[in-house]
């Protein structure tokens, strides 16, 4: 299930990606579902947020290292349970999408517009992966500590 699901995000956020590159130009915009979804076509040859600007190539080796370093610690025993391993997958997909793109283009198709930011499905998914992992150290740690003031209150 691991890698359907990293194979899935990465699949679906490319398929995404061209199909605005093929009905869109660049810095066009389309409502969909009455207005509820707004699509803006944006090119980003940098990072989140527009920064690093004409750096893009070199997330490449970011996205590459992110996903050999999920493999790694899966590979090795640290991601058991649900919420890391749906972290990890979410995040390789999010990851391997947005580094295909900067290997075929050297920037990344953004076209969801949320609040004032433009991003695509792999941001998504790199987000809610990040808030996986998050959530699933935040519990450990609260487990580890209520298991510890049980100890120390003897």
């Amino acid at each position: 299930m691991f890698y359907a699901v990293a194979l899935a995000v990465a699949v679906v956020d490319q398929l995404l990606k061209i199909a605005v590159r093929a009905y869109m130009e660049v810095g066009e915009s389309a409502a969909l579902w009455n207005g509820r979804i707004l699509l803006t076509f944006y090119e980003n040859s940098g990072a989140a947020r527009s920064s690093f600007q004409g750096y893009g190539r070199l997330f490449i080796i970011v996205g590459i290292a992110v996903i050999a370093g999920l493999l790694i610690a899966r590979r090795k025993g640290h991601l058991k349970g649900f919420m890391p391993e749906a972290g990890a997958a979410l995040l390789i997909g999010g990851a391997a999408g947005n580094t295909l793109d900067r290997i075929l283009f050297g920037k990344v198709t953004d076209y969801l517009v949320m609040g004032e930011g433009i991003l695509n499905a792999a941001d998504l998914a790199l987000s809610a992966g990040s808030l996986l992992l998050l959530l699933h150290v935040i519990v450990q740690e609260w487990k580890e500590r209520t298991v510890y003031s049980r100890f120390d209150s003897r």
